[in-house]
């Protein structure tokens, strides 16, 4: 169906512009008439030549999910009816790969299916969480409230995501430059050192020999160093591909001695604020900690969720199995039996999130401050090691000329 652009102006006489998909221009009219719109300019838009081309197509960001969300609560609590809601939202939003989405949304929702349905259709862009929510929020008549901590919810875990990203970045960017710089080092500077140090005559220092003989190792083997990185690079990709594989690295890490402790409260950040926010939106509990279990992000969490839920059907507590699988904290396991016992669950999960929330910034900060120092000494380190053991035989020749 062609997509027509059109400006009028509102009973009010404010200028309006906006998109609609219609059959012809005449369709184009009706609808203005119906939202009371006096049409001033009506055109068919040209098409994209590159529309059916995926790479060039803009993506879909987290941020645009959450602004969608946003809008929509407000909409709908403002008494908007849903269809008019996402006609609005399909012609004010900029990103075109999105647009559609909401185009079909609206197509969707107009033909009779229900809006977690529609967004069903998509779980690229919205996942399991997104969708029984909503569903949740259609069956109870709060679908704006639900809009709405979809949105609070999705910010806080874009936050924390954000600052666990920016905690890991610094450390491997310093790392990747450090290998490139003592790289360029051995290959290019260190042989014009050892010719250097060839002319002059004499057996070099022990230090300088074995930058020397590392220098000629690197520059003898270089094809056979890129190509064994690559073929690391990939078995590693292929392995975490796997179930087993992905477990296994997600147990390392989970037991790293510096990173470990910050992934595990970010682990049960992120599954206290899920569960709690599903909870308090109408989900079950089997629902809900079987979404929380496939969006968890980690393989040993998952399986730690499972087996709570498993432990629920046979009559048991959450609280129990959670503490079973020792990947909690005891002060959660001990906060969630309070909240089962007092019927405050999801209240408890969402002052547990908040909690940890904290803890995840404090560790982001402690983390960062003590990365950067051990940063600058492994720079110089290596780096300066290298410097100075090539110019120790300068110094020694320096040495005995005095």
């Amino acid at each position: 169906m062609p997509i027509y652009i059109w400006e009028g102006k509102n009973r009010k006489g404010d200028k309006q512009k906006g998109e609609v998909d219609a059959p012809d221009e005449a369709a184009v009219r009706v609808h203005l008439r119906r939202v009371q719109v006096v049409p001033t300019k009506i055109k068919k838009k040209p098409k994209d030549i590159f529309e059916n081309v995926a790479f060039m197509q803009p993506k879909v960001t987290e941020k645009d999910i959450i602004v969608f969300a946003r809008q929509f609560s407000t909409m709908i609590d403002a008494g908007l009816p849903l269809i008019q809601a996402l006609e609005i939202l399909h012609g004010q939003q900029e990103n075109k790969t999105f647009k559609s989405v909401i185009r079909d949304i609206k197509e969707g929702v107009e033909s009779g299916s229900t809006l977690a349905d529609s967004l069903r259709k998509y779980p690229k862009y919205f996942d399991e969480l997104f969708v029984n929510m909503v569903a949740a929020g259609e069956i109870g008549g709060i679908l704006d409230t639900i809009l709405g901590r979809l949105a609070a919810y999705m910010e806080k875990a874009a936050e924390l995501k954000a600052r666990v990203k920016g905690a890991m970045t610094y450390p491997i960017i310093v790392v990747i430059v450090a290998v490139l710089v003592v790289g360029i080092i051995l290959v290019f500077v260190i042989p014009v050192f050892e010719k250097m140090f060839a002319d002059f005559g004499g057996a070099l220092p022990t230090p300088t020999q074995i930058v020397v003989n590392l220098s000629e190792f690197v520059q003898s083997n270089i094809l056979f160093i890129i190509i064994g990185v690559v073929v690391l690079s990939y078995a590693y990709k292929r392995f975490v591909a796997t179930a087993k594989g992905r477990r296994i690295m997600d147990e390392i890490l989970l037991k790293a001695p510096v990173f470990g402790p910050l992934l595990r409260k970010v682990a049960v950040a992120k599954f206290t604020r899920t569960m709690g926010t599903m909870l308090s939106s109408g989900v079950s509990i089997l629902d809900s900690l079987d979404i929380v279990a496939k969006t968890a992000g980690n393989k040993v969490v998952e399986s730690a969720l499972y087996d709570v839920r498993s432990g629920i059907t046979e009559g048991r507590t959450m609280a129990d199995p959670l503490g079973e699988s020792g990947v909690f904290p005891s002060m959660v396991v001990q906060m969630i039996s309070v909240g089962e016992q007092t019927g405050a669950l999801d209240a408890m999960l969402e002052k547990i999130a908040d909690f940890y929330d904290k803890e995840v910034d404090q560790a982001v900060d402690n983390l960062t401050a003590m990365i950067e120092p051990l940063m600058m000494v492994f720079l110089g380190g290596t780096i300066g090691g290298l410097v100075v053991a090539m110019y120790l035989p300068i110094f020694q020749m320096a040495a005995a000329i005095g």
